[in-house]
């Protein structure tokens, strides 16, 4: 008897194990980028895939080394985003970019001219701006 409820056990792991399979990964972040000037306007799906969607485009692959260090930039911005940190930007005339990043945490946003912008803020703009030129091929 004791065979048959561990042969039950058995067939309902494998079946919740086989449910998990084929599903999405989740999106890492979204990150809208504003400013003035062609190419300023993107958006972009990071996905715990290894894709990035550009611009509402198709998934493309993001390459692992760029993969790691945006689950490492989602981790590190989990608080700030639990805070719903929104900076204003600095001088009007130096603002170039604005970025509003959504995470499963919350929401942060900033301008590349905020004052007292965290690192993280900084790595999310870069970020921003290698996918956007070297993997969606945008100007900027």
């Amino acid at each position: 008897m004791r065979r048959r409820g561990s042969a039950g056990a058995l067939a309902l792991a494998l079946a919740l194990a086989a449910a998990g399979c084929g599903s999405p990964s989740g999106d890492l972040f979204k990150v809208d980028r504003t400013g003035a000037g062609a190419g300023a306007r993107v958006t972009l799906v990071v996905s715990d895939d290894g894709t990035v969607r550009c611009n509402g485009g198709a998934r493309t692959p993001l390459g692992a080394e760029r993969l790691l260090e945006a689950r490492q930039l989602a981790r590190d911005l989990a608080k700030q985003a639990a805070l719903g940190l929104e900076l204003p930007p600095g001088p009007a005339a130096g603002t170039t970019f604005r970025y509003r990043a959504e995470l499963a945490d919350g929401t942060v946003a900033f301008a590349d001219s905020s004052r007292g912008a965290p690192r993280t803020f900084v790595r999310l703009a870069a970020i921003t701006r290698r996918i956007s030129r070297d993997v969606c091929g945008l100007p900027r």
